[in-house]
């Protein structure tokens, strides 16, 4: 084991800080304040008064604005877990830098910077990119039906990538981060996550996926059964890294830390769907105080999605039957909250307009 990348983990989850809860008075004096009647605005309003609180008091904000789609391969895909072969993930890896993707559409309507991370895809590295981050730990993971997907070494490594990826935006000047992924199989192993987490069933929590028919979803919920008894080890002693080193994925992982590395550094962070809130479990069980900082930007169509987010008391911001992953939930969410930093920045109060303000 090496104790010097553990203490690394250590140091970024002691740097993670609750926000003050002294700060929301004060945020929501001034959304009342301004010319509509109170609460109004509804969700809007929360999402402001939180960012007013991520900004210590400050002017709230998510501009400028990145999503990371972090890709890895899994070996469980050679199980045929998914409809879609396992050189699909590269193949969209060069789609994504070539600006083709849903990803690259909605993220540029948003007005939204994409990078493409490369933490565990087969097929050794890619041409170099302006898109591209290449910090692939290992060429997909193990089979978790027959052992562990990765080494808590491994896992490790990829959990400080993507802290390093939240210092290194923090250090540009961004206010908010996104996740999304590319991973063929990677529902496989985020339901799993999910089973093992919070001990649910894999039958209740298992879906299509990439499309599977109804024998093909059982299959691979026998599937997830067979790697939660393999791994039984690692699930029965709730370490929340040795769960998320057994049945995770390079990507998985790596978005995890990000949102732990995003919270560290005072961002707002935007979780996309199935795969991407699985990674915010492990962070989350890491590290509670994370979810200070999370917006979830949308319910999954993938079955078990809602039961996951009600396990850790999260709530979606819009549920528009997505499923397609890549972080493109979380490209809509983040104009949404661009919205609400607006409302609390540039609309006219009831002194400022010369609107009467209604009686309580």
């Amino acid at each position: 084991m090496n104790t010097d990348l553990q203490t690394r983990l250590a140091q970024a989850l002691n740097a993670v800080t609750p926000l003050d809860p002294a700060l929301e008075p004060a945020a929501r004096a001034h959304l009342d304040d301004l010319t509509k009647p109170k609460g109004s605005l509804g969700c809007l309003e929360d999402f402001a008064a939180r960012l007013t609180m991520i900004a210590q008091g400050g002017t709230p904000g998510v501009d400028p604005a990145r999503i990371y789609t972090v890709a890895g391969d899994h070996g469980v895909a050679k199980t045929g877990v998914s409809l879609f072969p396992q050189e699909v993930t590269r193949q969209m890896v060069a789609n994504f830098l070539a600006g083709g993707a849903g990803i690259n559409v909605l993220a540029e309507t948003g007005g939204i910077d994409v990078k493409v991370v490369d933490a565990g895809s087969a097929g050794g590295p890619y041409a170099e990119h302006p898109r591209l981050i290449q910090m692939k730990v290992a060429e997909g993971t193990e089979n978790i039906a027959e052992g562990p997907a990765m080494s808590i070494e491994q896992c490790l490594k990829a959990l400080l990538n993507g802290i390093e990826l939240a210092d290194r935006a923090a250090a540009e000047g961004l206010r908010a981060l996104g996740t999304g992924e590319m991973g063929i199989a990677n529902t496989t192993p985020s339901t799993a996550l999910y089973c093992a987490y919070f001990g649910m069933s894999p039958c209740d929590m298992t879906g299509p996926g990439t499309g599977l028919p109804a024998e093909g979803v059982s299959a691979k919920c026998k599937i997830i059964e067979q790697a939660l008894a393999v791994n039984a080890g690692a699930v029965t002693s709730q370490d929340p890294l040795r769960i998320l080193a057994a049945l995770g994925g390079y990507e998985i992982a790596t978005l995890s830390g990000l949102i732990i590395g995003a919270a560290k550094n005072r961002l707002a962070v935007v979780v996309d769907g199935f795969i991407s809130t699985a990674a915010f479990a492990a962070a989350w069980k890491l590290c509670p105080t994370v979810s200070d900082y999370a917006f979830f930007s949308h319910a999954s169509a993938e079955p078990g999605h809602l039961k996951a987010m009600q396990a850790m008391q999260a709530q979606p911001m819009l549920d528009l039957g997505l499923r397609l992953g890549e972080g493109t939930g979380a490209a809509i969410a983040l104009y949404l909250l661009r919205c609400s930093a607006n409302i609390y920045n540039n609309m006219a109060t009831f002194s400022q307009a010369g609107v009467t303000a209604g009686s309580n």
